[in-house]
């Protein structure tokens, strides 16, 4: 299984169903592969749904890649903070944001 971002992990667990077999990662080896993961946000697509509603793991991948808060629960597209710190980091990522947030100038 090779994952789709650039990490030294073999496989990244939190890649299930890609990696059928291996046990989910925990919540520190998905904090550290998003930090790894660099610009690209894509660690945070393949993490397990409650880590997707984890604010501490969805803010760090948003600080790596404001498009990483496409893959963050519906529930944390609507925290003021952390979706700015997306915006900040990526303006685009604006358009990943809950409605209300969208029209908030």
């Amino acid at each position: 299984c090779k994952p789709p971002v650039s990490v030294s992990l073999p496989c990244l667990p939190i890649m299930l169903p890609r990696c059928v077999g291996r046990p989910p990662m925990d919540r520190h080896e998905v904090l550290e592969a998003v930090r790894r993961d660099g610009k690209n946000g894509s660690a945070l697509e393949y993490a397990d749904d409650s880590l997707k509603a984890d604010r501490e793991v969805v803010l760090e991948a948003v600080r790596q890649s404001g498009r990483a808060l496409d893959h963050a629960a519906d529930v944390l597209k609507e925290d003021r903070e952390l979706v700015m710190e997306a915006v900040r980091q990526d303006g685009k990522a604006l358009r990943f944001a809950a409605d209300p947030l969208k029209a908030d100038r």
